[in-house]
């Protein structure tokens, strides 16, 4: 790999009034970038770029959840694709080192790298290049491919289907309420995500306690939309958490008990979860699910969803992540 053009400045931006500067490269998120930074979702101590004179070359910037958070995430980092790839990839690499060292905690694991990419994009030559060379900047970083996703969207319109009966709803009750299912779903579940919890050796439970913790307990929507779904004799079978994240109505998790697999339970879950969220007069709802996971994907399927994008997650192994500071 070629080293980086000398002549390239790399630097954080310097106010919110460089955002256009920023914005020279674009990316689907551009438009969620003055919100975040008008409420503290980012900084500009955490957005960088790199300058080969007055032009931005590549860009990155990291995401929290609320205000005064951690960077939990880098989920900006575009290049300027007129360049050649092996050039790309030396100003990738130098603006992502450059600004890992200063916005990142010492020593601390990398937060991972997520990116929306089009559903084709291994047929769209223009689309792979890009991408390509993207995965590219962060494997010579350290970072592996840890999932690749679909990013599924309901629509306004779309019929949803009735309660078929089958299932009792009822409310989530509480956080032990929800953790005394998620334990037994983590346990075989097609996640990359939770395979990757139980992999770095947390117990089921533990790894149940992270994601509500970490994600679910985050969401400012009610409680009540959650539902917990029940044989009519009253065994439990699944739960469906219909939310609402800082930018859009989702399904923020659906899980069916092991002992209850195989009957088609997911789609009166998902459709539950649907009608929640209906019911509030959504113009549209997000949800995603791991290429890999296939009864999940032709549930969606089967309710009206569109694959409208794709994603993949990449992360720094804990190992790496503390060797390089």
């Amino acid at each position: 790999m070629p080293p980086a053009p000398s002549r390239l400045t790399v630097r954080p931006l310097s106010g919110p009034g460089e955002l256009n500067l920023f914005c020279c490269l674009s990316y689907v998120l551009d438009h969620e970038l003055a919100d975040d930074l008008a409420t503290g979702r980012r900084v500009p101590e955490w957005m960088w770029i790199a300058l080969d004179g007055e032009r931005v070359v590549a860009r990155a910037a990291w995401w929290t959840n609320a205000t005064g958070g951690e960077p939990l995430a880098l989920d900006f980092f575009d290049l300027d694709d007129t360049l050649p790839a092996p050039e790309r990839v030396a100003i990738g690499v130098r603006l992502l080192e450059t600004a890992a060292a200063a916005v990142l905690p010492a020593g601390a694991q990398r937060p991972e790298y997520g990116r929306f990419v089009p559903p084709d994009w291994r047929e769209d030559p223009v689309a792979r290049d890009a991408v390509e060379a993207r995965i590219a900047v962060m494997e010579a970083t350290g970072a592996r491919m840890l999932v690749e996703r679909l990013r599924l969207e309901w629509r306004a319109g779309t019929p949803v289907p009735g309660d078929s009966g089958r299932l009792v709803f009822r409310p989530v009750t509480g956080r032990e309420d929800l953790l005394a299912l998620m334990t037994p779903v983590m346990e075989g579940t097609l996640d990359a995500h939770g395979q990757g919890d139980l992999a770095s050796g947390l117990g089921a439970r533990e790894a149940a306690e992270k994601h509500y913790d970490e994600e679910l307990a985050g969401y400012s929507t009610p409680m009540a939309w959650w539902r917990i779904a029940e044989l009519p004799t009253g065994e439990p079978v699944g739960f469906v958490v219909p939310a609402r994240n800082n930018y859009n109505p989702i399904i923020a998790y659906i899980g069916v008990l092991p002992d209850r697999r195989g009957h088609g339970y997911i789609d009166d879950l998902l459709a539950e979860g649907t009608r929640v969220l209906a019911a509030e007069g959504v113009e549209r709802i997000r949800a995603a699910t791991d290429l890999g996971n296939v009864p999940m994907t032709k549930s969606f399927e089967r309710l009206g969803y569109v694959n409208f994008e794709r994603a993949f997650n990449m992360v720094w192994d804990a190992e790496k992540g503390e060797d390089r500071g």
